[in-house]
């Protein structure tokens, strides 16, 4: 029954991450979710249900519209398959519990601020109200009051502490050193992983980040670079692994 279920996340997270992708574009461009049906950008073509099939659609057809034949991003596909093997990964971390309807919700929102920051510069702050509530609510359910309200005060914490960042870095560099969306973000990493590891992920994400930062700092370039998308990775490979904070401590003392 474990491969079966672990193919069902699988198949779930791809048409989850495929919606997904469809959230980021039309929340950036202040669109509706639900109208115009799903189409090609480039010809407006309506996409048939069997255009629409997670990862095979995108294979059978090329990576190119039926009718125009332009090129379909790969961004597609990828974040079909990604969110599609986290979606397993995660079922095999925490198996049926509320921590993986916890996951669930926390990389579904970490998927969609990824692909918006990269793509168009924004965290959507409707993505991150959503999934705090929701995980609030579940944390309510499963874990009971008293844990729901240390996970508040850390994320809380973890807002508090990256406002704090911003503040010394806008100094320093005299021009905004991060965006609000950033903020806000490890508000709800805080509200998941807790404040010792949101911190963790400020490392995690700088180090992840710091050989793109060279290459355009090489190229002279002159491109921001969008933290949310380091920050989102660096948070989802904490809480898959299940890392603790006295790990990373006995990491760093041996």
């Amino acid at each position: 029954m474990e491969t079966y279920y672990l193919i069902f996340f699988f198949i779930l997270g791809s048409a989850m991450g495929s919606f997904y992708h469809v959230v980021a574009t039309r929340l950036s461009n202040n669109e509706s979710l639900v109208k115009p049906g799903s189409h090609c950008h480039y010809c407006n073509h309506k996409l048939k249900w069997y255009e629409l099939i997670p990862l095979i659609s995108y294979i059978i057809q090329g990576g190119k519209c039926r009718k125009c034949h332009k090129h379909i991003p790969l961004s597609y596909f990828l974040i079909e398959l990604i969110t599609g093997i986290l979606f397993a990964v995660c079922y095999h971390v925490f198996d049926f519990s509320g921590e993986l309807l916890i996951a669930l919700v926390y990389i579904s929102g970490m998927i969609i601020v990824i692909i918006s920051d990269i793509e168009y510069m924004i965290i959507l702050d409707e993505v991150l109200i959503f999934a705090s509530v929701a995980i609030t609510i579940i944390y309510i359910f499963f874990f009971g009051i008293n844990t729901t309200l240390s996970h508040l005060f850390n994320a809380v914490a973890a807002f508090g502490l990256m406002y704090l960042i911003k503040i010394i870095g806008d100094f320093m560099f005299q021009k905004e050193s991060l965006g609000g969306g950033d903020i806000k973000l490890m508000f709800l990493s805080g509200l998941v992983i807790g404040l010792p590891l949101s911190v963790c992920t400020i490392f995690l994400a700088t180090f992840i980040a710091f050989p793109i930062a060279i290459y355009i700092l090489l190229s002279k370039k002159d491109n921001m670079i969008p933290f949310g998308p380091f920050l989102s990775m660096a948070s989802v490979i904490i809480l898959i692994s299940k890392i603790n904070i006295q790990d990373v401590l006995d990491f760093l003392v041996k």
